[in-house]
């Protein structure tokens, strides 16, 4: 099945602007997928551990025939890739990419659920899925 996914990106470690273009580069290289749109680049203060550098956020809208644990499989591999390390929930980090929603499929599964549990919650998250999607906000 085709359809679009909407994937956050964020960084808040190092060069956040080649961090989020490497990313953004390596989600147009995906097998059965290509970059629709992509946000505009804003910058956020953290969320959780709030002793942290501020965050660069942006929002690709990715078109694509992966199932939604198969992508996340292929973000995480890009994150470890980007020199993610996993050892503080909501730490700092070089890149963080996340699922945000479908616009045809959901999925309640242990560790992944799409539409990602926290999108009522990040009006950066909002604001940037109304902007790709034209304006209409989440699903």
């Amino acid at each position: 099945m085709i359809d679009v996914a909407y994937i956050a990106l964020g960084s808040n470690l190092g060069d956040r602007h080649a961090h989020l273009a490497r990313a953004r580069a390596a989600l147009g290289a995906l097998p059965h997928s290509r970059v629709l749109a992509e946000s505009a680049i804003e910058e956020t203060a953290p969320i959780g551990l709030l002793e942290q550098p501020p965050f660069l956020n942006q929002m690709i809208a990715l078109q694509t025939t992966l199932s939604p644990r198969e992508l996340l499989v292929m973000l995480q591999d890009i994150e470890l890739r980007e020199g993610r390390v996993r050892n503080v929930r909501w730490g700092p980090r070089t890149i963080d990419l996340d699922i945000v929603c479908f616009d045809q499929q959901t999925m309640q599964a242990p560790g992944l659920e799409v539409p990602h549990p926290e999108l009522a919650n990040r009006d950066f998250w909002r604001r940037e899925l109304a902007e790709l999607r034209g304006g209409a906000g989440p699903a």
